[in-house]
């Protein structure tokens, strides 16, 4: 009765956040007194899916089908379950994702199982089986009891300190019967948003809003976020003007970030853009107004015109 491990792959390489998962899951495993073991679906070596022993799994479960590469949401539930029964995993843990939530409500229906979504601690035993999840975007938590035969548990990204190790798991072909129905929807084509750093799995992010003034301006925040090695980030009216891409837009309405470190460079802070971004363990704000509605929510507040600060942050950065 293994704890199953549903995990991501990305240019052949299982994500940062997949990883955070196996940990979470291995944890969990030790608690069970089982075996943790990974589901990894797509394109990667042997050796680079050996690699989650070093997070804690025993065995990496490998689905390499060719109509498997382009993330159809179907075709991940059936094999997650079929994955489920070879183990017979009783609690089944993810990491928060656009995939990895579409699967994990697909594969609740299919097995009737408890599902728990921003999960932040390891569950309690003790009397069932609870687990704390953030909700409010972060302003507080909630104890859940999951009364399920199975449980699904999605993991908060960076709410799990990682310890790694030097061991590494075994890999098996896993092939299990895909079914055709799985398939009338294709996927044909897929637009990745570019940049070094995916935004989602950031560590770091310099974000940057309309106090910018324009997107001539815009290198020295991507100058500081190459210091730091960080993704780089905005606030939707940045993006509504065609300033900056889309995809790096963070907020209620685009993508909601976790990071260690948030820098937020003249952005007033809209309580649409907080609650994209509030999860963030430091946040950093740069703003000229003192009275920014931002600095409330700031760890760290810097009180300066960003076209000084900024500059003067890349510089102190390098000469670390």
């Amino acid at each position: 009765m293994s704890v199953l491990i549903f995990t991501e792959i990305d240019n052949g390489a299982l994500k940062k956040s997949s990883l955070e998962a196996v940990y979470y899951g291995s944890e969990v495993a030790k608690l069970k007194g089982t075996s943790a073991t990974v589901l990894a679906i797509g394109t990667a070596t042997d050796e680079e899916l050996a690699k989650a022993g070093n997070f804690g799994a025993s065995k990496v479960l490998h689905a390499n089908d060719s109509r498997l590469a382009n993330g159809n949401i179907q075709a991940y539930s059936d094999v997650l379950s079929s994955a489920v029964t070879h183990e017979g995993a009783e609690t089944i843990i993810l990491a928060m994702s656009s995939l990895g939530n579409a699967v994990a409500a697909r594969v609740a229906a299919k097995l009737k199982a408890s599902i728990v979504s921003n999960v932040t601690e390891l569950p309690d035993f003790s009397n069932g089986i609870k687990v704390t999840r953030s909700i409010y975007t972060g302003k507080a938590f909630a104890k859940v009891e999951m009364r399920g035969e199975k449980q699904i548990i999605a993991v908060k990204k960076n709410a799990v300190t990682v310890v790694e190790s030097n061991n590494l798991a075994t890999v098996e072909v896993f092939s299990p019967t895909l079914k055709e129905t799985d398939f009338a929807v294709k996927v044909t084509g897929t637009h990745k948003a570019s940049g070094a750093i995916s935004l989602p799995e950031a560590d770091l992010v310099v974000s940057a809003g309309r106090g910018l003034k324009g997107p001539e301006n815009w290198s020295i925040v991507e100058d500081l976020a190459n210091a730091l090695g960080a993704a780089t980030a905005c606030s939707k009216p940045v993006s509504d003007l065609d300033w900056r891409p889309h995809h790096e837009h963070v907020g209620q309405t685009g993508i909601k970030v976790s990071p260690n470190l948030y820098i937020a460079a003249g952005i007033s802070g809209a309580i649409q853009h907080l609650a994209g971004v509030n999860s963030s363990k430091v946040i950093v704000v740069i703003n000229k107004d003192p009275e920014a509605p931002f600095f409330k929510a700031a760890d760290y507040g810097i009180v300066g015109d960003v076209f000084d600060i900024l500059p003067r942050l890349t510089k102190a950065v390098k000469a670390l």
